[in-house]
């Protein structure tokens, strides 16, 4: 084969490049004592680097996280997405935790329910999406925003308030009843004393 600048080149049967000729016999020396072609990736490697190359650029890595053996070229997919260690959060409550534990968690977390303040009805986490865009409470918002007036603002007619009977003083009441329920529990874990 001829260069560009008319020099005459030969291929190396060890490393596959073109040598100059002149200089093809020193080379091919050189190249055999010196180099060897790694068997996965085909490239020249020096022999004295050779464990190294393989151990860096090929060798199988254990994945911190689950202790399974992956190889290389797969192994960042593994951590991101498969590895059943790998931490991932809760599309309800935005908890972190591992992927292995996450459908038994959203099972529980999505059964939650919350107040929804546009029809006061509660509403699974699971079927928020679907609840709000067919509420009825957003329609009649939407609607009426502009005229309604907002129940606690609506008087009597001798210059009191109005109180609905079963809206807000229920919640109040449900609302004090759970914060309460969560202290004493929260306080019986934490000042429990060992049996002697």
């Amino acid at each position: 084969m001829e260069t560009a600048t008319g020099e005459i080149t030969i291929v190396c049967n060890h490393c596959d490049r073109d040598i100059p000729s002149p200089n093809i016999d020193l080379h091919r020396v050189h190249c055999a004592r010196n180099l060897e072609k790694c068997k996965i990736c085909g490239d020249m490697v020096p022999k004295k680097h050779a464990e190294e190359h393989f151990l860096n650029t090929h060798a199988p890595v254990a994945c911190s996280m689950c202790k399974e053996t992956i190889e290389r070229e797969v192994f960042d997919s593994h951590k991101g997405e498969i590895c059943p260690k790998r931490i991932v959060t809760c599309e309800f409550c935005e908890f972190p935790l591992p992927a292995v534990d996450l459908a038994e968690h959203q099972e529980v977390c999505g059964n939650r329910t919350e107040l929804c303040y546009q029809c006061n009805s509660y509403v699974r986490l699971r079927e928020r999406y679907n609840h709000e865009t067919k509420c009825p409470g957003t329609v009649l918002n939407n609607v009426e925003s502009s005229r309604r007036i907002p129940r606690a603002a609506e008087g009597d007619g001798n210059g009191r308030r109005r109180r609905d009977g079963n809206g807000v003083s229920h919640k109040r009441l449900f609302f004090t009843i759970a914060i309460t329920g969560i202290a004493v529990l929260i306080g019986s874990l934490f000042f429990q004393r060992k049996p002697e």
